[in-house]
């Protein structure tokens, strides 16, 4: 998991609960004009934090307390300095003058807070998550001798509730923040501005076993998670209708919060997730998956149903791994007619009510029929002698992609279709972004990996476009095809990232924008290591989705120019 946005979109009390709840290790890098702020996390708990706007250090905090006086702390960095480093400030305090360590740790926690909460006034720049898979802070003690960091960490969860909390006192009581300059900062908090609230996940389970029961007359609570604007209120409204209260959320970052608020105010909630859809950091289209493997670890009593409109073999495997109940919906292109909303509405709420009675997920179908489904409904005897149909990669498919893909509002999401159609022919696919000097990878599905980084290894891949490799050709020709794997150095390279093995038979789909290669499809069936079969529709589709990409950008192009340029 990594996090790359804007401040204005994604405040930085959810980035907090967001990093708490995947409990990832990793570095979180704020900037706002010439300011930049640096938080440290190991295994989801603050362990560090820095701000070009904050410089007391760890020996001033000290010094302010009473704790040491000057002379002794110049000896401890004059230590420090003679043995290259290898201590840090306060460890040579405890060690070498006595002083206390749960002083020096009270000093280092209010230090990290006061940090925090400072940022907290930055409502506008950029934020950058960075997922490291060990933080080691040793490293960087040469470089800054007397910063403060802890072994154990804060809890990020009370971070972000105090420095919200914090933030709006100081505007209720009218105080100026200059957000966009950062002339001033959130007041440092004093003993008594401290919530004695502790929102540990690891022991809210426990703490609130007797509240496990809701009361007959209280609405049951629902988090209802899907990317797509007219399913999510679609089934909003056919829950709402019965008897839940529904939380609605199209990405799965602000559904995560959402069950996590709710959750510690005493509830527990349903998930109904929408399996294809944008992973947090935007790569990949295997967003409900990710979601749904956070809810299982953080919380894992909470009754979930998973739903998707397209199937992912490898991703409902692992659903299926889970335990977690799975259903097939209608298409985007169904949803909102009333006999495909109204049978799948009967199913799904069947669904609902087996989950959270407790009772494990049904056989799984491959597929849903609606046509099926609404011949049952008005009494016609269904079509035993027709043997049932495997899943559609053919034209009837293609049809409800395209009309997904001419979707006006469909944005920047091109990429994520292209990737969802793909993975009904393929095991899995990477898109590659064609620069002028170079091929980047961009987003991927299927690709595995042991530590969980497929999609930063994707994304950090860079091949020079005039070397041999096997785009050179689908570049210049402009046409998709089937090849055989060839030997050169950068081919190699190509499938040593995507995790070794060598395909029997690689995809390579260009998609053109005015009349040139923008992207690549790169796809195989590893680890099957099985040919490729008919791939027209898939064809179709990429010819397409670069049509789409020019109306886009040149829809784009006329909202930029002023009506007198038009």
């Amino acid at each position: 998991m990594s996090l790359v946005g804007n401040l204005e979109d994604l405040g930085l009390g959810e980035i907090l609960q967001i990093v708490s709840l995947s409990r990832k290790s990793g570095i979180l890098t704020l900037r706002s004009g010439k300011r930049e702020g640096v938080v440290v996390f190991r295994h989801g708990q603050v362990v560090r934090a820095k701000s070009s706007t904050y410089q007391q250090n760890l020996g001033e905090g000290l010094l302010h307390k009473g704790l040491i006086d000057r002379p002794l702390l110049k000896k401890a960095l004059a230590i420090q300095e003679e043995e290259d480093f290898k201590e840090r400030l306060g460890t040579i305090l405890v060690k070498r003058f006595g002083v206390s360590a749960q002083a020096i740790e009270e000093v280092v926690c209010e230090q990290i807070e006061n940090v925090v909460y400072s940022l907290f006034a930055w409502a506008e720049g950029t934020f950058d998550f960075e997922l490291q898979d060990s933080v080691e802070v040793s490293d960087s003690i040469k470089m800054d001798p007397v910063q403060f960091m802890l072994d154990q960490g804060l809890n990020p969860q009370f971070l972000a509730m105090e420095g919200s909390r914090l933030l709006d006192e100081r505007r209720h009581r009218g105080e100026i923040i200059d957000e966009e300059m950062g002339e001033e900062e959130i007041a440092q908090p004093t003993a008594e501005d401290h919530v004695d609230i502790d929102f540990d996940l690891v022991h809210a389970g426990e703490e609130n076993v007797e509240v496990a029961g809701i009361a007959p007359e209280e609405k049951r609570h629902l988090v209802l998670v899907d990317d797509d604007a007219v399913t999510l209120d679609v089934l909003a409204d056919l829950l709402t209708a019965n008897g839940w209260d529904v939380t609605s959320r199209a990405r799965t970052e602000d559904a995560l919060i959402a069950v996590d608020t709710l959750y510690r105010g005493d509830k527990r909630p349903t998930v109904l997730v929408d399996l294809i859809m944008p992973r947090m950091d935007g790569s990949g289209i295997l967003g409900g998956l990710e979601l749904l493997e956070l809810v299982r670890s953080n919380f894992p009593d909470l009754p979930v149903l998973v739903m998707a409109d397209y199937h992912n073999s490898d991703a409902e495997r692992k659903v299926r791994g889970m335990g977690v109940a799975f259903l097939m919906k209608p298409r985007k292109t169904e949803i909102s007619l009333d006999d495909a909303r109204q049978v799948f509405g009967k199913r799904l709420l069947a669904e609902l009510k087996k989950v959270e009675s407790g009772e494990g997920p049904a056989e799984w179908s491959d597929q849903v029929n609606i046509g099926e489904e609404l011949r049952l409904e008005m009494g016609e005897e269904p079509e035993s002698s027709v043997e049932p149909v495997g899943q559609s990669t053919g034209l009837s498919l293609l049809r409800g992609m395209l009309e997904e893909l001419n979707n006006p509002s469909l944005g920047g999401g091109i990429i994520l279709l292209v990737l969802r159609f793909a993975s009904e022919f393929m095991n899995r696919a990477v898109i590659f972004f064609v620069k002028r000097d170079e091929i980047v990878g961009l987003g991927q599905f299927g690709i595995e990996d042991s530590e969980g980084h497929a999609d930063s290894k994707v994304r950090s891949m860079r091949i020079p476009r005039g070397e041999e490799t096997f785009f050179s050709t689908v570049i210049e020709s402009l046409a998709t095809m089937k090849v055989l794997p060839t030997e050169s150095r950068w081919n190699r390279y190509l499938f040593d990232q995507l995790g070794g093995g060598t395909p029997e038979e690689i995809l390579l789909g260009p998609i053109v924008s005015e009349g040139k290669v923008v992207a690549v499809l790169y796809g195989d069936n590893l680890p099957e290591n099985k040919p490729i079969g008919d791939t027209d529709s898939l064809e179709i589709f990429l010819s397409q989705a670069g049509l789409a990409m020019e109306k886009a950008l040149l829809q784009r192009r006329l909202k930029e120019k002023g009506p007198e340029d038009v």
